[in-house]
């Protein structure tokens, strides 16, 4: 079976987690921490990274640090992961979907405007499966709006936004550092900004808001969203040779894109303003196939190909309509997506003679 996603481990990572277990520095202290925030934020171009235990923490941690009221409205799409909205929703916070976009599967920025409210304080854009959102008419609503911009670039690792890297363009941004990303910690996260007082308030918050004057006494709830000293070592090695798994990446985008060429399959695209990065690559399929990506991904499994299916939106969710969310609501894009879409085998380590048995296994399938 060719799996949907394995990471690259190299030599440095190695060397640097056995520095940890022969230090002794294996929890959440220790020079790797430091070092790869400062690596991480220097990259993305910030001032600031506050590592955390994962990518969901990290957007739990940045709603929590922008301090909103009950019943405040964070406007987000609803084709993304649960973390999105269960960040709100942990919160306090009520979250408000949009559709995507049609071609990028981004949120469609066109809609933002329709849903700003007295009550919306934020709007979370989430660069999805490596593709950037368009982030220059979504900063122009949030500057008009006075709105908090909260960058999800948990899947655009090393990708840009008009020369920019993501991370780098909302107020704070969250990354995810799971074992499927393209630079990764098994499990881990950081959030972003250019805030120094901002910065200061996240790292209380993922410490559970530990006063520096007077130990184990709280003024605030806070959260234990550490991250260890072993996972940060394993992330330096990683951005070390980011840009090589960055290439590896967009090679394998566009090698994807040349073998499923003339199939009856919506492909990834990459806008002129945009680097994408290719982080899964996804495919959606045409109407007429007569197959759905569940009935697809079993055909392809049956010929030793590993699949993924895509998002299901946030407005489909029975956790969130339990709770009296989205009643009603409908997302036509986003449901389409998630009826015919899926991603094939991405990890950094797929060979070329893999990526060709699963384009033939795809032609196979579709009958081309």
């Amino acid at each position: 079976m060719i799996p949907v996603n394995e990471p690259l481990i190299g030599e440095a990572e190695s060397a640097n987690v056995q520095e940890c277990l022969r230090t002794g520095w294996i929890s959440s202290a220790g020079r790797f921490i430091d070092e790869f925030e400062h690596a991480w934020a220097a990259y993305c171009g910030v001032e600031h990274g506050v590592a955390v235990s994962n990518g969901s923490a990290a957007l739990e941690l940045a709603v929590w640090a922008l301090e909103l009221e009950p019943g405040d409205e964070i406007i987000m799409p609803t084709f993304t992961i649960v973390s999105c909205a269960l960040a709100a929703v942990y919160n306090g916070a009520v979250p408000v979907l949009v559709d995507c976009d049609p071609e990028t599967w981004c949120m469609d920025v066109a809609r933002i405007e329709e849903r700003v409210t007295p009550r919306t304080r934020a709007i979370m854009p989430v660069h999805l499966y490596g593709h950037p959102v368009d982030m220059d008419p979504l900063r122009e609503i949030a500057d008009r709006h006075r709105l908090a911009v909260i960058e999800d670039a948990a899947e655009a690792h090393g990708a840009t936004y008009r020369g920019a890297r993501c991370g780098s363009l909302g107020d704070v941004s969250c990354f995810s550092f799971y074992a499927n990303k393209i630079v990764t910690t098994g499990e881990g996260g950081m959030v972003l900004t250019d805030d120094a007082a901002l910065a200061e308030r996240l790292r209380s918050g993922r410490n559970l808001c530990f006063r520096d004057d007077r130990r184990f006494w709280h003024t605030e709830a806070g959260h234990n969203f550490r991250l260890t000293n072993v996972q940060a070592a394993i992330g330096l090695g990683q951005v070390e040779r980011i840009d090589e798994l960055v290439a590896r990446k967009r090679r394998m985008g566009a090698r994807y894109t040349e073998l499923l060429g003339g199939l009856p399959l919506q492909l990834p695209v990459e806008r002129e303003w945009a680097e994408n990065v290719y982080w899964m690559y996804g495919v959606v399929l045409a109407e007429g196939t007569g197959l759905d990506a569940v009935s697809f991904a079993e055909r392809l499994a049956e010929r030793g190909v590993q699949t993924r299916p895509f998002f299901i939106g946030m407005h489909e969710q029975p956790v969130f309509r339990d709770r009296g969310l989205f009643a009603g609501e409908r997302h036509p894009v986003a449901e389409r997506l998630a009826r015919q879409g899926l991603y094939l085998p991405s990890g950094l380590a797929l060979t070329d003679d893999q990526q060709d048995a699963v384009a033939e296994a795809v032609r196979e399938v579709l009958g081309r």
